[in-house]
């Protein structure tokens, strides 16, 4: 087993520890962080199927973002989207065909959208990259790690799109090496150049994730302006250490 072979065998269980605990962490602490008030951007739905929906506009099309701000909707839904096509397009390295048939099937025809959802990915993250570094009131707001989240994502889709269009890697022994880590059965990295540059930036993302702006994520889920059902005059909002108070007084 190569050297190469054992430090990125390495590198992605620490990788996957960080994130799974990290991303755990954070998920526990926004569903246990109490809503005192009452605080739905209206117009808002009047009963919780209606805020669900509202969310799953949210996650879906960025309504909200739609109505704010057109070329920045633009720019992140089609990174977005395209995003998770190329995710799903990936699950063909980690899932042996004959485990999920359907599954697989959906998998196959995502392929050849997958390879160009890259570039539309690329297109959108330039397109967001560029937004914080001219437009000025952006720029005033944005930390040096607005702009490392960027370029990492551009770093891993680019070289992505390098191993998909100029120069291929071997992509059968890259699924063996990615199905050795799920069996604990290491099996030889390809050390191609654009291999190494693409899973080097995606075990960085990986660790950095849980602490990053990334979490609105799975934040979104959470936000009380989305998430809350607008009947203040309907039913009293206590938040649980509130009516726990009340109930004890």
């Amino acid at each position: 087993m190569g050297f190469v072979t054992t430090v990125y065998a390495l590198l992605f269980y620490v990788a996957i520890l960080i994130f799974l605990v990290g991303l755990g962490h954070k998920i526990f602490q926004y569903w246990n962080t109490p809503a005192p008030l009452k605080v739905p951007t209206t117009p808002a739905p009047l009963t919780t199927g209606g805020a669900a929906i509202r969310v799953l506009r949210e996650v879906v099309l960025f309504e909200s973002l739609f109505r704010s701000n057109k070329w920045i909707w633009l720019f992140g839904w089609m990174f977005h989207m395209a995003l998770w096509l190329v995710l799903f397009r990936h699950l063909r390295y980690f899932i042996d065909p004959n485990f999920i048939a359907p599954l697989w099937a959906l998998i196959a025809i995502a392929q050849p959208f997958g390879k160009y959802a890259a570039l539309a990915m690329l297109l959108g993250l330039t397109g967001l990259l560029a937004r914080r570094i001219f437009v000025e009131r952006i720029r005033y707001i944005s930390n040096p790690s607005d702009y490392l989240m960027l370029v990492l994502l551009l770093v891993i889709g680019g070289s992505g799109a390098m191993m998909t269009f100029v120069t291929h890697t071997d992509i059968v022994q890259l699924k063996a090496f990615l199905m050795g880590l799920r069996y604990f059965s290491w099996q030889p990295l390809p050390t191609d150049f654009w291999l190494i540059i693409h899973l080097t930036a995606v075990i960085l993302l990986m660790i950095v994730f849980p602490f990053s702006k990334l979490l609105h994520a799975p934040g979104i889920f959470f936000s009380p302006s989305r998430n809350q059902v607008d009947n203040p005059r309907e039913q009293r909002h206590l938040a649980p250490w509130a009516a726990e108070l009340e109930t004890n007084s």
